[in-house]
């Protein structure tokens, strides 16, 4: 096994390891850091494809390279706006989770 397979076999993992955090916790922050382990997982895959792709005696392609950069930063953006939105919830809801029913704003009936 070389460095190029355990990368993306480390990337996969990162992914299912981040898709299983984010459909089974319900707390909203937890929620967005498994959305970030799971963008980094995405990244490692990028980085290994394009790095498989130069190993196989092609020149290296930076169009991956490039993606994964401006991924980067979408995702710091993404992350920032989504800590701003759960700081909404909570202050609307004094609770980091989403009601569970919707009709039942702040625990009035």
């Amino acid at each position: 096994m070389n460095a190029i397979t355990l990368a993306g076999l480390g990337g996969a993992a990162l992914v299912g390891l981040g898709l299983y955090g984010l459909v089974t916790n319900p707390h909203l922050l937890r929620k967005i850091v498994a959305f970030n382990v799971m963008g980094g997982g995405v990244f490692l895959l990028f980085g290994a494809i394009a790095r498989r792709g130069a190993a196989a005696g092609v020149g290296a392609d930076p169009v991956p390279q490039a993606l994964v950069i401006t991924g980067i930063v979408v995702a710091f953006s993404a992350t920032a706006l989504a800590v701003a939105l759960l700081l909404r919830v909570f202050k609307v809801t004094q609770t980091p989770f989403f009601p569970t029913d919707p009709s039942d704003r702040n625990g009035a009936s």
